[in-house]
Formats: structure tokens, C-alpha cells, sequence
């Protein structure tokens, strides 16, 4: 049981890793001086957008690696 719990986490710690460096930078750097109207498509739609689906995946991935982690901890 040790063994899979143990698989389950170095899977789970991955899927946290991908999730996180496919996010984009949340800094706009000099684009957001310049510009003072950001107001997009994008913007407005942002709970649909591929940026908003990674957020989520990432903290189901997190909670998922650390109740796996502390399973690993009981069954001990």
C-alpha cells in the first residue's frame, strides 16, 4: 500500500510542477504603463480561459499531494 501511495505522490508532485510552469507571468511589466485600458475579450472571460483551468488544476493537484502525503504518514 506504502509503495503505491508512494507512485500516487511523485505523479501528483509532477502534475504540480507542469501546472505551475505552464502558467503565464502575472507581471505585465512596461505593457501595463503604457497601456491604461486593458480591457479584453480576455479580461472580462477570464474563469474560461486555459490560465484560469491551470489555477484550478493546480490547487486540486496541490490538495490532492498532501492527502496523499499525510496517508503516506498514517500508514507508516
Amino acid at each position: 500500500m506504502r509503495t503505491v501511495l508512494i507512485i500516487i505522490e511523485v505523479i501528483l508532485a509532477l502534475a504540480v510542477m507542469v501546472c505551475v510552469l505552464l502558467q503565464p507571468s502575472k507581471s505585465d511589466g512596461l505593457k501595463g504603463l503604457m497601456a491604461g485600458n486593458n480591457e479584453s475579450f480576455f479580461s472580462r472571460n477570464k474563469s474560461r480561459t486555459k490560465e484560469a483551468m491551470l489555477f484550478k488544476l493546480t490547487i486540486v493537484f496541490s490538495i490532492l499531494f498532501a492527502v496523499v502525503t499525510v496517508a503516506i504518514n498514517v500508514v507508516d
